[in-house]
């Protein structure tokens, strides 16, 4: 199992390139043996701080985002059959985030974790916090899944 872990991690982070997963710098870094929940990280820089030198709301969406998204196609690759692997997508339909701590620099890491895995839904909470595992932010979404035409 450990092998097939590092292969979807793999694939996620294969996935990335040339996206703005990739121009945020954030890596997927641990995902767990029943696929419940993903964890990634993305270092903070002066490109994603807002003007008075704080980490930017947006950016710690995006981040949260990401792994959320990246969680439900995980769990949608793994319970489809070899023909239908690709033949959906999916789309957050609505996020919410509340921003509980200011900071500047560092590491935020994200753990994302399905609390609803339906046919078409999918709903996830994702924790963002930094390395000292402060809680920043913490978020809901909602994802669809949508079957390709």
């Amino acid at each position: 199992m450990k092998k097939r872990i590092k292969e979807l991690l793999n694939e996620l982070n294969n996935l990335k390139k040339k996206t703005l997963i990739s121009e945020m710098r954030i890596q997927f870094i641990f995902l767990s043996t029943e696929l419940d929940f993903l964890i990634a990280k993305m270092p903070i820089n002066n490109k994603i701080l807002q003007p008075f030198g704080f980490l930017h709301g947006g950016a710690t969406i995006t981040l949260a985002e990401s792994v959320g998204c990246s969680l439900s196609f995980i769990n949608l690759k793994n319970a489809t059959k070899n023909a239908e692997k690709n033949n959906f997508n999916v789309f957050n339909i609505e996020i919410a985030a509340n921003h509980i701590l200011c900071i500047k620099k560092g590491i935020l890491l994200a753990k994302a974790k399905i609390f609803h895995k339906g046919k078409t839904l999918h709903v996830i909470k994702i924790d963002v916090y930094n390395e000292k595992k402060n809680l920043i932010s913490f978020c809901k979404m909602t994802n669809i899944i949508i079957k390709k035409k």
